[in-house]
């Protein structure tokens, strides 16, 4: 176990990927300690499900779910505009949904599904719940990377590999743009009382992977006999939004509930200004 928690009575989260694995986990201990979970769900029944568990836990609290399509822009635009109509106040933001495909599809809004769901989510949500986490100030963001960054490189002239597509590849320059976004929305949320830090949660034995098509989802079926439970995984994302130890840290990265140095990548801040200027153009925010 990590570091004592603050008391979370009174505090809302709103928390993506929260239906199954680490994000689920972490909800659940989030409630726990007092705080009111607002989901955001693309399946009905796991987001339905994941309610009822948490209503039992703590019945009094009136948890929510909203229902979006992340990979999306408009999608995830709309469901942030119905949370910021109905809470006037957010004290956690957690970005966890993610995913890896074996195969290179657009979504509707042309975006290579990766890309579109494990970073432009993290980065449309954030932007658009940027008031009702002002007004709660001291507020945190705790965005969902990986140590996968370590191998990814940025390509600035074909970000979403329209070229020698690989669906491991896409995953991993899609972990190093979290943290690249993690610092730069640091940078700029400097002073407001937001503080903003992503993770690592480690190999974690869980239902990621298991839709992404081809061979990988027996690869990694095959390799979660070495992988962490999501207890374990869940750890990190719980410290981060609610460890004392963390209040004033901002921009960091972290496994095991401690500071970590990520791939040299992950540290360039001219990449991360760059990677924000793509993003907003992509998601037509100024």
């Amino acid at each position: 176990m990590c570091a004592k928690r603050l008391d979370l009575e009174g505090k809302t989260c709103v928390i993506t990927g929260a239906t199954s694995g680490i994000g689920q986990i972490a909800a659940e201990r989030l409630a726990a300690m007092g705080a009111r979970l607002v989901l955001i769900a693309r399946d009905q029944a796991r987001g339905e499900s994941t309610l009822r568990r948490l209503r039992e836990q703590a019945p009094a609290a009136a948890h929510r779910v909203h229902y979006a399509d992340l990979m999306r822009v408009a999608e995830v635009k709309r469901v942030a505009a119905d949370i910021a109509a109905s809470e006037q106040r957010i004290d956690i933001l957690v970005n966890n949904a993610g995913a890896i495909f074996s195969y290179r599809r657009l979504t509707a809004e042309g975006l290579e599904r990766t890309f579109a769901l494990n970073h432009m989510a993290y980065f449309v949500l954030s932007h658009s719940l940027r008031e009702p986490l002002l007004a709660a100030a001291p507020a945190r963001v705790v965005n969902t990377a990986s140590a996968a960054h370590q191998s990814a490189k940025l390509d600035f002239d074909d970000l979403q590999f329209a070229r020698a597509y690989n669906g491991v590849s896409a995953y991993q320059r899609s972990k190093l743009c979290n943290i690249l976004f993690t610092r730069e929305l640091s940078r700029r949320w400097a002073g407001t009382g937001i503080t903003v830090n992503c993770l690592h949660p480690g190999f974690v034995a869980s239902r990621f992977g298991k839709e992404s098509g081809g061979l990988l989802p027996l690869v990694l079926r095959a390799a979660q006999v070495f992988a962490i439970s999501p207890e374990e995984g869940a750890e990190t994302i719980v410290y981060l939004a609610s460890s004392q130890e963390v209040a004033d840290v901002s921009g960091g990265y972290f496994f095991k509930c401690r500071a970590s140095a990520p791939a040299p990548q992950a540290e360039d801040d001219n990449a991360a200004k760059r990677l924000w200027r793509k993003s907003a153009k992509l998601a037509s925010i100024e």
